[in-house]
């Protein structure tokens, strides 16, 4: 795909930003992306203590990007939801897509103030990150882009779940389409230092299970055979599931964006079938 050319299915996700990857690292992969085409940008208050949503902001400020989306999430509570720290990091007076970080009880109590942000303009549309079918009817018609976990380890979309989001034409955003590296196989041999399974141990209960190292002996069986890597085969999959609107992709430098561009031509249908067993 040329540069430039707006590429919708493929979002950037800015969890590593002040966290894994410096200030000039971070704003290296967002020029690279821009320039890649890419119009949707995620992050949250939470990644890095804050540091995330700061260091796009200063990119904001200085690239004046046009055309594209911003989202971020706030985390529970949500009796007492309060944006202006997103706000002030981002440096936008208003927020493209305010996601709910993760479900809570406390939802029905943080919807009048939601309700409020709308209408006043501070943000322009709702979303809810890693929520069941059950939970997304249950937080109604206000929310219309859910993000939640989806690879070939974790998969966190179902069928039930695509086929409510069509009918109610909510959007689907996944994220995490490498399980954190946990699909390039490196973690094989217990956890790789410095990678978000050390920084994030809470990573490993997400994958560190039978079901997905099943899933990861197939995926590396299949890339032995076909000559393809890992990584390429499990992006590949992620970029290609039906019904998804954006797949988030993170990384530390520009070449693992790259890689994703590279994964989104992949035509080996009977391949991707393969892995999805």
């Amino acid at each position: 795909m040329p540069e430039n050319t707006p590429s919708p299915r493929i979002g950037l996700g800015c969890v590593t930003f002040g966290r894994e990857i410096d200030e000039a690292a971070s704003l290296a992969l967002l020029d690279h992306a821009f320039a890649r085409g890419v119009t949707h940008f995620d992050t949250a208050a939470a990644y890095g203590g804050g540091a995330s949503e700061t260091i796009l902001g200063k990119w904001l400020a200085s690239r004046k990007p046009e055309g594209i989306t911003i989202a971020t999430k706030i985390l529970p509570p949500y009796d007492r939801i309060d944006i202006t720290d997103s706000l002030r990091r981002l440096g936008v007076e208003q927020i493209d897509l305010l996601y709910l970080h993760q479900w809570h009880e406390s939802v029905a109590q943080g919807i009048p103030v939601l309700q409020s942000l709308l209408h006043s303009n501070q943000i322009k549309s709702l979303g809810a990150s890693n929520v069941t079918l059950d939970q997304l009817r249950a937080l109604g018609p206000r929310f219309r882009v859910i993000q939640n976990n989806h690879n070939l380890a974790v998969r966190e979309v179902t069928d039930a779940l695509r086929d409510y989001c069509v009918a109610n034409d909510i959007a689907i955003v996944t994220y995490s389409p490498l399980g954190a590296g946990f699909l390039t196989g490196k973690h094989q041999n217990g956890v790789q230092a410095g990678s978000r399974f050390e920084i994030v141990p809470g990573h490993q209960q997400v994958y560190f299970h039978d079901a997905a190292f099943q899933r990861l002996a197939r995926l590396e069986a299949i890339a032995k055979r076909t000559g393809h890597s890992q990584a390429h085969l499990a992006l590949a999959w992620a970029l290609h599931q039906p019904g998804i609107d954006t797949v988030l992709v993170g990384g530390r430098t520009p070449a693992h964006l790259d890689h994703a561009f590279a994964a989104l031509e992949f035509d080996e249908h009977p391949v991707l079938t393969e892995l999805t067993a």
